[in-house]
């Protein structure tokens, strides 16, 4: 068999494959092409899930005559300039494009048509490319002043293969819209249209640049939910910035695609990205929950490889470590600034509960926790605050005169009544304790309205915090291995744990290595007690694989924390005194992350006044 050249088209339809995977995949490509031309307003039309037809518009510079006969030869671009030497540094990109491949990978395998008018001339111009076949440029209608409109039909209709692999028009119009989503996110100064099949999908107006404008537009988007239960981000550590919006533990989902991130105002999908996400939120979500988030990274370009795949939706850090760092060190510092709050939602769930006709919210299931971790049950609020709250006619457990909080905080001892307390009470954030229901549950009340908090859960975070704090002093606590413990792991598993020894270390597992392809355990953590130490290298192994970080053995020891800390807390059950339910709502107050547990369920609800009186139609 001979050696032989292949012919252009066919060279431009493979290429193709690589950069067009879908029509979602076309659209990024255009809609990035109108960005870097500078465009305010880009316009997308879909017919067909984009197989059919797809129309991206926008007011970019424009393209003239000449320039329209370059834009469809593959690798031809305006994007990467050669420096005083010549040379074309592809680790300084610093546009969203930069392959000069988009255009004529689409107008191989399609039907596209190109009609611009460059910025300052006269008249515009049409350029049509049919299955690689390119037509002669000739003078055209443009309705503004500049810009262009880039048409793609029959999408894939000159490798029928393809066609078979696509999924249905609407899985391919939901595939659009969320990549038109992220487009939108990364660039609030620009408004975005969206019509599916004739159907008005988006109408995103151009928001102001900065912050304000950035909340607004992904209010837009993710829902108004996300911008009142967003924490603010914005750090920079050695001239890297991470900025963006993260939200409340207690605001979750069943799965991550509600995971925004973007590098230089590029949307991409990144494990390293999503590890130090999951990593940041392994304190308060259980591993099946997952954080709403909007993150943006703004680096040198030299410091990113953008280049590490034709669809440019991946990419590598020349510091890993400390893009992880920044973003796990940012993400904490928000979430301990958050204090006890928790998200509104969870008062909008208990509200629609308690409406007449309304059927409540599905219940949070978390997945396998220790027993007795927290009165909330997986078939949602539990018995006591179902028996107390709807009927509304039972009477009070327990209700004692409110008292002055000890100054030496929170006890569990039975105590003598204490002096009076002072009227302002009610102006703290978690108010003054009335009164003790089915002694769970303690009834506050704030200037404005009620809190019911869940004792066990609150004081249980309370404990589990402290004992952070605690551990954070000093090293962890070891104990040594009678018989020090041989794990195989495939050679390069063995190498990348090795390589984190020290950090391993300071979590309280001493490992040395044992040959090519296997570990030696000489020290556990103490608080394990007795562990399957090869089970735990192993599951080490797998996250370092996966996220860069050994986070199993840190969920290990949150999750032994967490039970000490149930067993350390106060029960259900448990008659409280007014002067020990004020303490605790104090303690709370004052302790970060005490909104939720450790598995993101919230230790309070908190009902606005003006809630309760629409309840009873006073409102």
């Amino acid at each position: 068999m001979r050696i032989h050249r292949l012919p252009p088209e066919t060279v431009n339809r493979i290429a193709a494959g690589e950069v067009v995977e879908r029509p979602a995949s076309a659209i990024k490509e255009l809609v990035e092409n109108a960005l870097d031309a500078g465009a305010r307003q880009i316009e997308v039309q879909v017919d067909g899930g984009g197989l059919s037809r797809i129309l991206v518009a926008d007011d970019g510079f424009g393209l003239s005559p000449d320039e329209l006969l370059l834009a469809v030869e593959r690798h031809a671009t305006s994007k990467l300039l050669p420096d005083d030497a010549g040379d074309y540094d592809l680790l300084r990109i610093a546009t969203l494009g930069f392959r000069g491949e988009a255009l004529p990978s689409i107008g191989s395998v399609a039907r596209l048509s190109i009609t611009s008018r460059a910025k300052g001339a006269a008249d515009a111009y049409a350029l049509r490319v049919d299955g690689g076949a390119m037509g002669q440029v000739s003078p055209a209608a443009f309705p503004g002043p500049h810009g262009a409109r880039v048409e793609v039909r029959d999408l894939f209709y000159a490798t029928p293969a393809r066609l078979k692999f696509m999924k249905s028009e609407r899985a391919e119009a939901m595939a659009i819209a969320e990549e038109i989503k992220r487009q939108a996110m990364a660039h609030e100064a620009v408004s975005f249209t969206l019509d599916i099949d004739g159907r008005k999908v988006l109408r995103l107006p151009a928001e102001p640049h900065g912050d304000v404008g950035r909340l607004a537009r992904l209010s837009a988007i993710m829902g108004r939910e996300f911008s009142e239960n967003a924490l603010l981000i914005d750090h920079v550590r050695e001239g890297v910035r991470l900025s963006g919006y993260a939200g409340l533990p207690t605001l979750n989902r069943g799965n991550a695609a509600h995971q925004y991130l973007f590098v230089n105002g590029r949307p991409v999908r990144d494990r390293l990205l999503q590890g130090a996400l999951r990593g940041a939120y392994a304190d308060f979500l259980a591993r099946d929950r997952h954080p709403l988030t909007a993150l943006f990274l703004e680096l040198d370009p030299a410091l990113v490889d953008v280049n590490v795949h034709p669809a440019k939706a991946e990419v590598r850090f020349r510091d890993p470590a400390l893009v992880r760092g920044l973003i796990v060190g940012g993400l904490r510092h928000a979430l301990a600034g958050a204090g006890h709050r928790a998200s509104t939602t969870v008062a909008t769930d208990a509200l629609q509960g308690l409406r007449p006709g309304m059927t409540p919210a599905p219940p949070y299931r978390p997945g396998p926790s220790a027993a007795g971790f927290s009165s909330w049950s997986g078939g949602g609020w539990g018995p006591a605050l179902a028996q107390a709250i709807p009927g509304l006619s039972e009477t009070s457990a327990r209700h004692e005169p409110v008292h002055e909080p000890s100054p030496q905080g929170f006890g569990v001892a039975e105590g003598d009544a204490a002096p009076a307390l002072a009227p302002d009470l009610v102006d703290y954030p978690l108010g003054a304790a009335r009164a003790q229901v089915h002694e769970t549950y303690i009834v506050a009340q704030t200037r404005d309205g009620v809190v019911i908090v869940d004792q066990h859960a609150a004081h249980e975070r309370l404990v589990y915090e402290k004992m952070k704090a605690e551990m954070a002093v000093g090293a962890v606590a070891r104990q040594a291995l009678l018989i020090p413990e041989v794990v195989e792991l495939d050679p390069a598993e063995a190498e990348r744990v090795v390589a984190r020894a020290e950090e391993l270390a300071a979590l309280g597992l001493i490992i040395e290595p044992f040959g090519a392809g296997a570990v030696l355990v000489r020290e556990t953590p103490a608080l394990l007690g007795t562990t399957d130490a090869a089970g735990l290298v192993r599951d080490i192994a797998d996250d370092l694989a996966e996220t860069d970080q050994a986070l199993a053995l840190k969920e290990r020891l949150a999750e032994v924390c967490s039970t000490m800390a149930c067993h350390g807390s106060v029960r259900a059950g448990r008659r409280l005194t007014a002067q020990e339910m004020n303490a605790l709502l104090r303690q709370m107050e004052a302790t970060p992350h005490s909104g939720q547990c450790n598995h993101g369920r919230p230790t309070y609800v908190e009902l606005k006044l003006a809630d309760i009186e629409r309840l009873f139609g006073r409102r």
